[in-house]
């Protein structure tokens, strides 16, 4: 009887092996050991890495005269994964095309289908705004075919960047230096970096004043400022102007107040993260680079293992330009806020963003796919990055549906002989929003009680000069609101637009802000002069317009590129006629070639800044540029400590007789010993400032701000 029952057990085992099952493929690893524990046994789920098919690197792959027909190759090292989707295509009972939820995942599925043969009229792709068991199973009860609109789109917008790139690059690598390249969208954030700088260059300052005075009634004292004269607003263009206003001042007699307004105020919750706020809103609270900030919103929506739950998607899908939010995630927020702050905190009409010229809504806000997974909640499974990002998404989500905070603020006006000053005063009467996701550290400012017709004294006046300022350079988060607001770009081009600028070296970040750098101008100048379209903001914003369109199937797009290419040839045409050659004076090292004698100079390569021959291609010299610190090497105390870089740019010491010696060390040598256990000290970036310390924890300094 036994043995009966094994045989039937492994006949079932054996008919269940040999099964097909149903193929789902998505972009990435991360995504399909996340998707792949929501749909079970029977669906098989792999990664394509990426796209699979693009346009050639070496040569312009359009075919311009046959209705800009794109040549597409399979990208080079793609082999094995293209081998491992047809193997796993042939064994499938049906295959889905799963990969992301906008017209670059349109794509790829597209150009997945496109190498397995799949009928693009099958019901065969699948979209998700957020990877969560109940959505993903959902999302597969009701497949669509691919959308060529959005295909279309993407196509458009792809060929029309390529024929930029592939037609203006050549040229400036003829005219002015090899390994340049000019771009649609980057050549409009470059030019936008330069005209701010320009702007800095011909600011002239003006001079200004004001008074800022203590007053006093009773034991009560408080801060006020000039106002005007004579009840209007007076601004003080010079010391001459100070002197005539306080010359009607008797610091001897009261002053009067005259008026006191008092107000409640209601201060609106934000709306909750669209791509652009939420990459300006981590480039300023969590000092994030878009590309850091990205990564680990990548990482949160495609799944994170947070123990018993298993892989959970944590946020929806993270390149959006609406604040919508689905009718499901607003009352689990009502309910969350009901049941952990009180029925006070949760709004029953959350704020309705106005989109932004251009903006697609085609997916709900950047949220937590659910409110109750709480920061606190799940901050063990996550690592730093991931943890200060989600929760900064979370509380915003959770701000954005609750109450308006309300603040009393209370204005008063001090005169004496016409003489005009103004005390402001705010207390915060209901926290609202304000409880979860605060601006900052907002200290109320009250004023002692005040009353029209009373008295008070002047304690002191401090007349101070000032002048105006310069526009500020572009932040990060700056420049993406700029590029928002100009409808440049949309949510996925913010971050490979900053980040190609600065690979190019046409601009570097210097305190956090952008400057551009001499390339940076030759290239925006030519580009100005003989492109002036590919910098002009209008026309690139309506060049997105018309990408929509064709998404919005308004409009074709093989008419779309014609009408674009035809007057952007003519001017190619034109610059390779008519510029000229561009000398870029290279700096001088200082010292000559050892090898020719020639002098050394200053070249900018893909890892940065070194020295080579002037000779050059007749001489290939080159050097490392090294930046010593001052301190002698602690471990053989003959070579110099020098300041290294990492590939990825990150700084760490090293002693100048490597290979002979292996000194290194992340942070940096301060030439002291430690007095207890005579490790060398270094000086280690700490919450605060600074401070020297020993590495074995045996000494430490006070922290320097």
């Amino acid at each position: 009887m036994a043995t009966k029952t094994t045989t039937k057990n492994k006949t079932t085992k054996r008919k269940r092996s040999t099964t097909k099952k149903k193929l789902v493929i998505v972009e990435s690893p991360a995504k399909a050991k996340t998707i792949s524990k929501y749909l079970g046994r029977t669906y098989s789920v792999i990664a394509s890495k990426g796209h699979i098919r693009d346009l050639p690197k070496s040569r312009m792959g359009i075919e311009i005269e046959n209705d800009f027909t794109p040549d597409y190759i399979s990208i080079r090292g793609k082999g094995d994964t293209i081998k491992t989707l047809k193997t796993e295509a042939k064994k499938a009972k049906e295959v889905f095309l799963a990969s992301d939820p906008d017209r670059e995942g349109e794509a790829i599925a597209w150009h997945v289908a496109h190498i397995l043969n799949l009928d693009v009229n099958d019901h065969n792709r699948v979209t998700f705004n957020e990877i969560t068991k109940e959505t993903v199973k959902d999302a597969f009860k009701h497949p669509r075919t691919i959308d060529m609109n959005l295909v279309n789109a993407q196509q458009a917008r792809r060929i029309i960047d390529r024929l930029v790139g592939y037609s203006i690059s050549p040229i400036l690598w003829k005219k002015v230096k090899k390994g340049l390249s000019a771009g649609r969208v980057q050549s409009v954030a470059l030019w936008i970096i330069i005209q701010r700088e320009r702007e800095i260059q011909k600011f002239q300052p003006e001079e200004y004043w004001t008074i800022d005075g203590v007053f006093k009634k009773g034991r009560s004292q408080f801060k006020a400022s000039f106002y005007g004269l004579d009840g209007k607003k007076t601004a003080l263009k010079n010391n001459d102007a100070v002197q005539a206003a306080l010359s009607r001042i008797d610091p001897k007699d009261d002053f009067t107040i005259t008026d006191v307004k008092k107000r409640e105020k209601k201060r609106q919750p934000p709306r909750p993260f669209t791509t652009s706020t939420l990459q300006q809103d981590a480039n300023k609270k969590l000092r994030f680079r878009t590309g850091r900030t990205m990564m680990a919103a990548q990482q949160l929506y495609e799944g994170i293992n947070i123990g018993k739950e298993g892989s959970q998607g944590l946020i929806t899908y993270m390149r959006t330009d609406s604040t919508r939010i689905s009718a499901g995630a607003k009352h689990e927020a009502a309910t969350f806020l009901h049941e952990n702050y009180g029925a006070e905190y949760a709004t029953n009409h959350p704020r309705k963003g106005k989109l932004p010229e251009g903006a697609q809504d085609a997916h709900e806000a950047v949220r937590p796919t659910s409110v109750l997974r709480t920061p606190k909640s799940i901050e063990k499974y996550l690592t730093k990055d991931q943890y200060k990002l989600y929760n900064l998404i979370w509380s915003r989500f959770v701000a954005s549906q609750m109450t308006p905070a309300i603040v009393d603020t209370e204005t008063v006006t001090i005169d004496q002989n016409g003489v005009d000053y103004r005390a402001n005063g705010s207390k915060l009467k209901f926290e609202g929003y304000l409880k979860v996701y605060a601006a900052g550290k907002e200290k109320d400012n009250v004023l002692p009680d005040l009353k029209t017709n009373d008295s008070v004294r002047l304690v002191n006046n401090q007349p101070d000069q000032h002048f105006t300022q310069p526009p500020a350079r572009y932040t990060e988060a700056a420049l993406i609101k700029t590029l928002e607001e100009n409808g440049v770009g949309r949510p996925s081009t913010y971050a490979p637009t900053l980040m190609t600028i600065q690979k190019r070296y046409y601009v570097k970040l210097e305190a956090r802000r952008f400057v551009p750098t001499e390339l940076g101008e030759i290239v925006n100048k030519l580009i100005e002069e003989y492109f002036p379209d590919i910098v002009n903001v209008d026309f690139t914003a309506d060049i997105e317009g018309q990408l929509d369109e064709i998404e919005e199937a308004k409009r074709q797009w093989v008419a779309v590129v014609n009408e674009f290419y035809q007057p952007f040839s003519k001017e190619v045409s034109h610059a390779e006629k008519k510029m000229e050659d561009v000398q870029i004076k290279e700096p001088l090292a200082g010292f000559n070639c050892e090898i020719c004698g020639a002098p050394m100079v200053e070249k900018m390569g893909k890892y940065g800044k070194f020295f080579a021959c002037s000779r050059f291609p007749d001489c290939r010299n080159t050097q490392t540029i090294v930046k010593e610190i001052g301190v002698t090497c602690p471990k053989c105390h003959q070579g110099q400590v020098i300041e290294r870089k990492t590939k990825k740019k990150r700084t760490f010491y090293g002693c100048s007789r490597y290979p002979d010696c292996d000194f290194v060390s992340w942070d940096k040598p301060v030439g002291r010993d430690c007095p207890k256990c005579h490790h060398f000290l270094v000086n280690k970036k700490v919450r605060g400032g600074w401070q020297i310390l020993c590495p074995n924890g045996d000494y430490e300094e006070s922290i320097i701000k």
